[in-house]
C-alpha cells in the first residue's frame, strides 16, 4: 500500500465509529467472520480492543488481518483500522 492510499483510508477511518470490540474472549471464531463479513460490506472496518482484553492492540492487528484476509491500515491506541486488500492497491 502506497503512502497516500494508506493516507486516504485513514482519513475515511477517522470518521468510523468501531463496529467491532475485542474483549476478554479474545479472538474468537466468531469475531473473526464478523470482520470477514463487514469488510465484504464496507471495504473498511474499525475494530477497538478493550482494557480487559489478553492482548496487545499491535497483536490484535496482526492476528486479525492474518485470519481474516484483511490489512492493517493503522493502529492507534486501543484502536486497529483493517481494510480489504483490494482496496489497499
Amino acid at each position: 500500500m502506497n503512502k497516500g492510499k494508506r493516507k486516504e483510508l485513514i482519513a475515511k477511518g477517522s470518521e468510523l465509529e468501531p463496529t467491532v470490540h475485542i474483549g476478554k474472549e479474545g479472538l474468537s471464531e466468531g469475531v473473526v467472520e464478523e470482520v470477514r463479513a463487514q469488510v465484504k460490506r464496507s471495504r473498511l472496518v474499525k475494530v477497538r480492543v478493550l482494557p480487559n482484553a489478553d492482548l496487545t492492540t499491535d497483536e490484535v492487528g496482526s492476528e486479525l488481518a492474518e485470519r481474516s484476509g484483511t490489512v492493517v491500515v493503522d493502529v492507534r491506541g486501543f484502536t486497529v483500522l483493517l481494510c480489504d486488500p483490494r482496496s489497499a492497491r
